[in-house]
Parts: structure tokens; sequence; C-alpha cells
């Protein structure tokens, strides 16, 4: 039950969270207290908060598409610019579609898309064993599977052109740009879901070459990219056969790449 302690009131958790440089203070001291279950639990989410953790990893949960996502120390923390992805997803999806959601650090995409559309058959994978078992819980509800492994290695080889939706939040930071990313992530994130190689592509190259095999003639890649790298990513996208567009958010500053492997027996439109 969310608790009032008498201790720790909420001026001075505000207090101390500003003087820690939290920019949103207040909202963050009501989450913190609805969430702790006693006055020292509290006590410590404000210390772990103040010392720079990010909130999600303190709350212990991040909210993605109404949903609250469990998020595990050192895991990917959801963003809300990939809500548009997730968006742009579901517009796509079919009754019954077959959903795989690569590098899925905490499952969200692939939770959230299951959740807002329901009867998805859904599979989840990441290189990172932190981020697997996190994402394990949260797509639990959907009856999904979560595998740990790189790419699309360790996915059951019947999903092989069966896949309706291939969602791939992949890492598209370039590497010597990691320096520069707010100390949340660079600090208290695993550097394998951030970094993207030098121009920010290596990730998605990889995961775009190797989509045909596993996309239903129909079926859909989607990734999420910076504006300045879009360009890029769709000359990799059209490389490998699908037929490419760019999706833009203003509101969320999100920019996605749709790829789409052709029906059978026609030709890609690139």
């Amino acid at each position: 039950m969310p608790v009032s302690p008498p201790l720790l009131s909420l001026s001075a958790i505000v207090t101390r969270l500003r003087a820690a440089g939290c920019v949103f203070a207040e909202d963050e001291a009501q989450l913190l207290i609805s969430t702790a279950r006693t006055p020292d639990e509290l006590a410590a989410m404000v210390e772990r908060r103040a010392a720079g953790l990010p909130l999600e990893h303190v709350l212990g949960w991040a909210d993605f598409c109404g949903l609250r996502i469990a998020v595990d120390p050192g895991v990917f923390v959801p963003r809300r610019r990939t809500e548009f992805l997730v968006e742009r997803a579901a517009a796509l999806a079919g009754p019954g579609a077959v959903v795989v959601d690569l590098c899925c650090g905490s499952g969200a995409l692939g939770a959230a898309l299951a959740a807002g559309l329901g009867g998805v058959e859904l599979h989840a994978a990441d290189l990172d064993p932190a981020a697997v078992r996190c994402a394990r819980r949260n797509v639990a509800a959907a009856g999904g599977r979560v595998y740990q492994g790189d790419l699309y290695a360790p996915l059951p080889a019947a999903l092989r052109g069966r896949v309706d939706l291939l969602l791939a939040n992949v890492p598209y930071v370039p590497t010597e740009e990691v320096g520069l990313l707010p100390a949340e992530a660079r600090i208290h994130e695993a550097r394998v879901a951030l970094d993207g190689g030098a121009d920010g592509l290596d990730v998605l190259r990889r995961v775009t070459a190797d989509a045909p095999q596993w996309l239903a003639p129909g079926g859909h890649l989607l990734v999420e990219t910076s504006e300045r790298q879009a360009p890029q990513a769709v000359e990799a996208f059209a490389r490998s056969g699908l037929t490419t567009r760019i999706a833009t958010s203003d509101e969320l500053y999100a920019t996605v790449v749709i790829g789409t492997r052709p029906p059978a027996g026609s030709t890609p439109d690139r």
C-alpha cells in the first residue's frame, strides 16, 4: 500500500530531489511515495534517485503505452518515443499476428503490442541475461516466450518465413557519442543496449540483412532510428529487398523505418 511516512514529508523529498538536479521533482516524489511500502524503503528509494539512478530503476517499473513495465537495474529503460513504433506496428497487425521483438530489452514493445491487440503469438530475444529475465516477466501476460542469444540465433527455426511483425529497437547511438549520453543512460544502462557501432547502424544492418528469411510474405520489419540516420537505414532495407518507408512523429521526436517483404511473386518497389 502507498505510505505517507511522517519522518519524510513530500516537501522534504521534493527538496532533496531538486538539490540532486531532478527537473520533475514533484512528480517523482509522488511516484516514490506511492510505490514505497514502508518509510525505510521510501527513504532508501529517495537516496538512490538522488544519487543518480534512473527513476525507473528505483521504482522497478516504467510507464510505457499505459502499462507498468518491470525494469530491473542495468536494463534499458523503454523511452516514450518508442511508443510510436508500437503504434505503427499495431496499425499493420492482423488477427493472430506472429510477432517477434528483437533486442527486446525489458520486452516492452512486444508486451505493449500484445496488450493492445490480443491474440498475438509473441516471441522476444535479447543478448543480455538481465534483460531476458526482465522480459520474461513482462511478456508472461501475453503468453509470450523470451530467448537469450544474438539477434535471430536463439529463435525457433519454425518461425522462419512466418513472422508478420518484426520489431527491433536496436541500439543506434554511434560509439563515439555514447559518452555524450545523459549519465542515467551512460552509467546505469547496459552499453550493449546503446552502442550501435561506428555510425550507429551496425546492429540495424545485421537485423535487416536476415529479416527476409524470417518475415512472412507481406510481413513488416519496424526499426527505430534517428532522423539523421534514416536515409542510410532505408538503403540497408532496400538492399535486403524490402519495400521501405519512413514514419515520423514530431510530437515524440521519433523516426521509424518500416520495411515490408513483398508478397510472393512480386517485385520490390524501393
